[in-house]
């Protein structure tokens, strides 16, 4: 009697979600595969062996890739870390100087709006200045995350523009930006240029 047998690899769906995909470029749907080594007689698999890791396959393409694909962020998420960062930053912003200022409030409205978030109102304000700082401190850390060196500078300089929107800067605006440029991962030199010539263009 001829014995056919030898090992195949089986791979089985253990989670489902979307990714940004490497390959196609975009977020699409990926499904998380958990693979194992079977020795299979007669080319049918029946005597598990191994496991041999995870991986991330791609709905669209195909491809696979390691998990760790998964700690990119997709676009949507990005899409909703970058608003909900800057309206952070502007309320730790204008905690630190004139809160109740009404130019400051409406540069803060006009930046936060433009970052992508239409209905950000006096109301919103109010309400994000009772927050904890270490929670919005969170929102501006996580949309830093997501942001280029270029990005991350045109972010603080927004920033600034909101303390300056009551006048000059004064100790606490200012010890508030370096909070928002550290949580961004900037280093304090690096941000103390940005504060400076963004002050300088404001004259």
């Amino acid at each position: 009697m001829l014995l056919v047998f030898g090992l195949t690899v089986v791979f089985r769906t253990v989670g489902e979600g979307t990714f940004h995909c490497p390959q196609c470029g975009g977020d699409r749907a990926y499904r998380r595969r958990a693979a194992r080594r079977w020795f299979s007689p007669f080319f049918v698999p029946l005597i598990p062996l191994w496991r041999l890791g995870h991986a991330v396959e791609c709905r669209s393409c195909r491809g696979r890739f390691p998990v760790s694909v998964l700690r990119a962020p997709t676009a949507q998420q990005m899409a909703a870390a970058l608003p909900a960062g800057m309206r952070a930053a502007a309320a730790l912003v204008l905690r630190s100087g004139a809160p109740q200022d009404e130019a400051a409030r409406a540069r803060a409205i006009e930046t936060v709006t433009r970052y992508g978030e239409p209905g950000y109102d006096d109301d919103a304000i109010d309400a994000d200045l009772v927050v904890a700082p270490v929670f919005l401190g969170q929102e501006v850390e996580r949309a830093g995350a997501h942001l280029a060196v270029e990005a991350k500078e045109w972010f603080l300089a927004e920033a600034v523009r909101i303390a300056l929107a009551d006048g000059p800067l004064d100790e606490g605006e200012r010890q508030a930006l370096h909070a928002v440029a550290e949580l961004l991962g900037m280093s304090r030199a690096y941000a103390l240029g940005v504060i400076v010539t963004t002050e300088g263009a404001s004259r």
